[in-house]
C-alpha cells in the first residue's frame, strides 16, 4: 500500500486549517496520482462535489462515489459524466473544469477518499476575533440609508458579501467573509423572544470553510464586519435565536453543530450529529444541513441530512440541552416555515419527499410525496383559490414545481396533500413569491442547456399557468438563479452567475417590475452573486 499525504495545499483552500499528517491509502494496483495532483484533486472535489456526494463520498443528494462504485464505470465514463452532467440532476462541469481537471477528478474518485481531521472547541476559540469592541457599537445607524431595504448578497467565489441599497441600487460595501458563503441570516421577529437590539441589524454568514462572520448594518461600510470565528472545515447553514443571544451553525465536516455567543461569536457548545439513521444504521458522516429558528418557540430546527432526522434544539438551557430527535426521511436539505410559523417544511432530496414538522408539538406532522429531488431554497407560500394556503418547491431532478396545502386549521381536507404541479422547462434550485404579488418565480439552474439555464419562469397563482419565460442573460457561460423581492414587493431581483469566469466581478443582479415583469435595472460589478436577502422581508418572515 502506498500513502499520499495532503496538507494545507489541499484542504487549505477548502477547510482553511492545516491537515498535515492526515493520509489516504491508495491501492498500488488501482488508479494513482502524484502527491501534488492528489492535493489538487482533493481541493477541487471539496469545492464542487462534496456538497452532494459527501466528504467521504458515500453519497446523499448525489450518488455514492466510493471506489467500489466508480471503478466499475471507468475513467472514460466518469469523464463524460463530469463533463456533461446527468438527467438525474447533476450539472455539466465542462465550463467550470478544464479537461485536465476533469481527468484528474475522474481518477481521484476511483481512489480511497482522504479523511479530514476533527475540530475541538479550543481550536474554534483560537479563531474567534473581534474587529469592533462591543462598547464601540453605535447606538443609531451611522449612515442616512434605509437599511431595512438593504439586500445582503452572497458573492460566492469572491469570498465576500455585498451590501446593496435597495432604494438607490448602490453597492454600499463588499465585506470579506469565508470561502463560498452558503447562507446569511439575521435576527428575526419572534413570537415570544425579543432581542435587545433592533431586529435585522445584525447578520451572520456561514461559509463552505466553516467561517462565521458577524455584520452590523448600522456601521459605516469600513466597519460593518465586526467579528468572526470558525466552527468547522465545511459548513452550510446558520441561525440566530429569537432572543438574539445565540448563533448556531452546522458542520458538514466535522458533523456537528456549534452554539456561539451572538455578541462575540465565542463558541459555547459543540454537539455531534453522528448517530443512527432512520434505517437503523450508524452514520459517521451525518451532516448538518438546514438550520432555522422556530418563529414561535425558543428552539432551533436542525436537519441531520444522512440520519433523516430533524432535531428540535431548545436553547433556553445550554447546560442541559433538550433535543427532540424526530425521524422523517433522507436526505434532509433545506426548508421553510408555513405562514403561521408553526410548521417547518423541509426537502428530503433523495426520498423525493417534503417533510413537515409540527414545532409546537415537536413531532412529525406529515411526509408528502413530490417530484424528483425537491429543493425549495428559501421556499414560497401563497394562497390558491382551490386549496387555500399552499407551499411550493422546485426540484433538482426535473422541471417541475410541486404545490401542497399547508393550512390544517382552515383547510384540513387539503392540508399536507399535493395540490398541483407546474411543469417548467428545466430543473431548478430556487422558488420565490411575495404576499403582494400575483406570481411565483422559479429558476432553472440545473438544466444543462444555456437558454434554459439562463431563464426563469413565472406562473400565475390563480391560473397555475406559466405567464412568462424571462431570459435574464444571453452571455456565454452565464446562468440565472435565486429571486428576491424588495421591501414593498414591487421589484424582483434575480442573480446572474458567470460559471465560466467565476473569480472576477462579471456577475450582476437584474431587477424586474413585479407586476409588468419588465426589466428595470442591472447592478453590475458583482462576483458570482448567489443568495440575496432583503432585510425587511427576512426579519418579517416574508416568503
Amino acid at each position: 500500500m502506498k500513502k499520499w499525504k495532503y496538507g494545507l495545499s489541499a484542504l487549505g483552500l477548502a477547510v482553511g486549517m492545516a491537515t498535515s499528517g492526515i493520509s489516504a491509502t491508495v491501492a498500488a494496483a488501482g488508479p494513482t496520482l502524484s502527491e501534488a495532483d492528489f492535493d489538487k484533486a482533493t481541493t477541487l472535489y471539496f469545492q464542487r462535489c462534496a456538497g452532494c456526494h459527501g466528504v467521504l463520498r458515500k453519497g446523499a443528494t448525489g450518488k455514492n462515489l466510493e471506489p467500489a462504485e466508480t471503478v466499475k464505470l471507468g475513467q472514460k465514463r466518469l469523464e463524460q459524466i463530469i463533463s456533461y452532467g446527468t438527467e438525474g440532476g447533476m450539472n455539466n462541469f465542462d465550463d467550470i473544469f478544464s479537461k485536465d481537471e476533469i481527468s484528474l477528478l475522474s481518477t481521484f474518485i476511483q481512489m480511497e477518499p482522504p479523511v479530514p481531521p476533527e475540530m475541538s472547541l479550543d481550536m474554534m476559540k483560537e479563531h474567534t476575533k473581534q474587529f469592533v469592541a462591543l462598547k464601540d457599537y453605535p447606538t443609531k445607524p451611522m449612515h442616512g440609508r434605509n437599511w431595512e431595504n438593504f439586500f445582503v448578497v452572497i458573492e460566492r467565489d469572491a469570498g465576500t458579501a455585498a451590501i446593496i441599497d435597495g432604494d438607490t441600487k448602490e453597492i454600499v460595501a463588499h465585506i470579506d467573509t469565508g470561502y463560498a458563503v452558503h447562507v446569511i441570516k439575521g435576527t428575526e421577529h419572534h413570537k415570544t423572544d425579543h432581542p435587545k437590539d433592533a431586529v435585522g441589524r445584525f447578520w451572520y454568514t456561514i461559509g463552505r470553510d466553516g467561517k462565521v462572520n458577524k455584520i452590523d448594518l448600522w456601521q459605516t461600510p469600513d466597519k460593518m464586519l465586526v467579528a468572526e470565528t470558525k466552527m468547522a472545515y465545511d459548513a452550510r447553514d446558520i441561525a440566530v435565536s429569537g432572543d438574539g443571544k445565540y448563533v448556531i451553525a452546522g458542520g458538514y465536516w466535522p458533523p456537528h453543530f456549534v452554539i456561539m455567543d451572538a455578541e462575540t461569536l465565542e463558541p459555547l457548545k459543540v454537539v455531534s450529529s453522528r448517530g443512527i439513521n432512520v434505517d437503523g444504521e450508524y452514520v459517521n458522516e451525518a451532516r448538518v444541513a438546514a438550520i432555522y429558528t422556530t418563529p414561535n418557540e425558543p428552539t432551533f430546527m436542525v436537519a441531520i441530512k444522512e440520519l433523516g432526522q430533524m432535531w428540535q434544539v431548545d436553547y433556553t438551557d445550554l447546560e442541559n440541552l433538550r433535543i427532540e430527535q424526530i425521524d422523517s426521511a433522507k436526505f434532509l436539505h433545506d426548508g421553510f416555515f408555513d405562514p403561521t410559523g408553526r410548521y417547518f417544511q423541509i426537502a428530503a432530496n433523495a426520498s423525493n419527499k417534503m417533510v413537515v414538522v409540527d414545532t409546537q408539538e415537536r413531532k412529525l406532522e406529515k411526509i408528502i410525496d413530490v417530484a424528483k429531488l425537491p429543493h425549495p431554497g428559501p421556499g414560497a407560500n401563497w394562497v390558491d383559490k382551490e386549496c387555500g394556503p399552499v407551499g411550493g418547491t422546485t426540484h433538482l431532478g426535473e422541471g417541475a414545481v410541486s404545490v401542497w396545502g399547508n393550512d390544517p386549521m382552515g383547510h384540513p381536507d387539503q392540508a399536507w396533500k399535493l395540490c398541483y404541479e407546474v411543469e417548467t422547462d428545466g430543473a431548478g434550485v430556487f422558488i420565490r413569491t411575495h404576499e403582494t404579488s400575483q406570481y411565483v418565480w422559479a429558476d432553472q439552474l440545473k438544466h444543462p442547456e444555456p437558454e434554459v439555464q439562463q431563464s426563469v419562469q413565472v406562473f400565475d397563482k390563480d391560473t397555475r399557468e406559466i405567464v412568462k419565460t424571462i431570459r435574464v442573460t444571453e452571455e456565454e457561460g452565464k446562468a440565472a438563479l435565486h429571486m428576491e423581492f424588495n421591501q414593498d414587493g414591487t421589484e424582483v431581483w434575480v442573480s446572474v452567475w458567470n460559471r465560466a469566469d467565476a473569480s472576477n466581478p462579471t456577475g450582476e443582479i437584474v431587477i424586474y417590475d413585479a407586476k409588468t415583469l419588465e426589466e428595470k435595472h442591472r447592478i453590475k460589478g458583482l462576483t458570482t452573486p448567489t443568495g440575496k436577502f432583503n432585510v425587511f422581508n427576512r426579519i418579517n418572515h416574508k416568503t
